[in-house]
């Protein structure tokens, strides 16, 4: 099989979990929600966020070089793999293991502090398992982690089921999902046992190339962090559970929209970064305006048809006693905008190789965004959360650009963007008064059908914007 047709095969499959999985999930949150009500909820998501911090302590951007430098045909594979997966563990068990410590000094009721010790354990094999899936990258079989994804989803979703049947509360959900994602670590770790046998290595020249290498990663994923979930953190502190788990519940639907993006630049960079080092800056230029074209094309109308369906929707995924999160989701979707956009200049940015000149945009979004959460969130609470959400993303992705323009002298063509607007008011329109009168699933759907008709009569998607994708 060629190296293409391999490709191919793992985006496939990739794509098959990727949607297998996320439906598991997303039933699995809709069962969750059902049992642990708005306060409930808020205390899920409060400490899944507070120990998401610590876990991106203990990453540090070890997950993205391993692809990198076990790549490197003149590296002994091995001996990297050992390293960086006694790294990873090292790592894991210092940062993890801080987070039940850290927790006791925040204002937070027992049963909070009780699920950041039993949940730590998930994370921490979770982080064992990230390096392992950088190995399945560089093999190409990432059938084995679409397979355990779907299969800890599987394992999560009938968990929480039970927990739910026997009415037993939140920390059965936590323990649940430390399961899961044990189920996870050891499937990886089995059929990692084929291609190479992991053992423990500590070779201090390697651990300081790896950290070097990993630093700048790290760096940057850390302030990205900051400006994407500080919120949820600020907003434990300041406000009750259940405000918190209104804007957790909102928030879920922006973390499923955006695989989508992240997918896509996914297939994008390759062809990116083979166009900037062959230094032909008009293909670069071209491939990543019709990219953005594709981006802008999927991301308006989810951002027009939620003003629409908000809340109906919240309440169909979450209860309805998750009502009020649909007020909040017509506010993170115009987040999906800047962020279908920024992920893909962010990839832009790397095929550019400038990826260490965007460090300084984190760390002043990350800084300014907090500034806005300590005074926005005491006054406004989820919404004005919400608001500086929008304001984070939008300043990474306008930054973004601004980079790209500076090294490739991009020019952005508004046709696409008034076509697709153009699009998405007539299926507004079109669909406004069947809300509330019919399956909101079947309005969904009508709505897409009116958005690519007009799509198509506009011309806003030719068979040439295919083939330059696929050339």
């Amino acid at each position: 099989m060629t190296l293409s047709a391999q490709v191919a095969r793992n985006t496939v499959v990739q794509i098959i979990g990727k949607i297998i999985s996320t439906i598991l999930g997303l039933a699995a949150i809709a069962v969750m929600t059902r049992l642990l009500d708005q306060a409930g909820f808020g205390q899920y998501t409060t400490i899944i966020t507070f120990l998401s911090f610590f876990g991106i302590m203990a990453d540090f951007g070890l997950t993205l070089v391993t692809a990198q430098m076990t790549s490197d045909p003149e590296a002994d594979r091995a001996a990297v793999m050992n390293n960086l997966f006694s790294l990873r563990l090292v790592s894991a068990v210092i940062f993890l293991g801080l987070a039940p410590l850290a927790v006791l000094f925040f204002p937070y009721d027992a049963i909070i502090k009780l699920g950041v010790a039993i949940a730590s354990l998930s994370f921490f094999f979770t982080a064992l398992n990230q390096i392992l899936v950088g190995w399945f990258q560089k093999n190409l079989t990432m059938a084995v982690v679409s397979a355990a994804e779907v299969v800890s989803r599987l394992v999560l979703l009938a968990g929480v089921v039970l927990a739910a049947s026997l009415n037993l509360g939140l920390l059965s959900i936590m323990v649940v999902t430390v399961l899961s994602s044990l189920i996870s670590f050891l499937i990886h770790y089995w059929f990692s046992r084929r291609s190479i046998k992991i053992t423990w290595q500590i070779d201090l020249t390697v651990w300081r190339q790896i950290i070097n290498k990993a630093w700048p990663i790290g760096i940057t994923i850390f302030f990205n962090l900051i400006y994407l979930r500080a919120d949820i953190l600020i907003l434990s502190l300041l406000k009750s559970q259940s405000d918190v788990g209104i804007y957790g519940a909102a928030y879920k639907a922006i973390d499923v929209l955006t695989t989508l993006p992240f997918m896509f630049a996914g297939l994008i960079l390759p062809i990116l970064t083979a166009a900037w080092a062959e230094r032909n800056v008009e293909r670069f230029n071209k491939m990543l305006g019709r990219s953005l074209d594709a981006m802008l094309i999927l991301a308006i109308p989810l951002i027009a048809g939620a003003q629409l369906t908000a809340k109906p929707l919240m309440v169909l995924v979450a209860g309805q006693n998750f009502a009020a999160a649909g007020q909040v989701l017509k506010i993170l979707i115009l987040a999906i905008g800047f962020i279908f956009v920024g992920c893909l200049l962010a990839h832009a940015v790397i095929a550019l190789d400038q990826q260490k000149k965007v460090i300084g945009a984190y760390i002043f979004t990350a800084l300014t965004s907090l500034l806005g959460y300590f005074i926005f969130i005491p006054s406004h609470s989820y919404f004005g959360a919400a608001w500086v959400t929008v304001y984070s993303e939008a300043a990474i992705a306008l930054f973004s650009l601004y980079l790209i323009k500076k090294h490739s002298h991009f020019q952005f063509n508004f046709s696409i963007l008034f076509k697709a607007l153009a699009a998405a008011l007539i299926m507004v329109l079109s669909v406004y008064w069947l809300i509330g009168r019919f399956n909101l699933l079947i309005i969904i759907s009508l709505a897409a059908l009116v958005y690519l008709i007009c799509l198509y009569f506009f011309k806003a998607v030719t068979k040439s914007d295919f083939k330059d994708l696929l050339y």
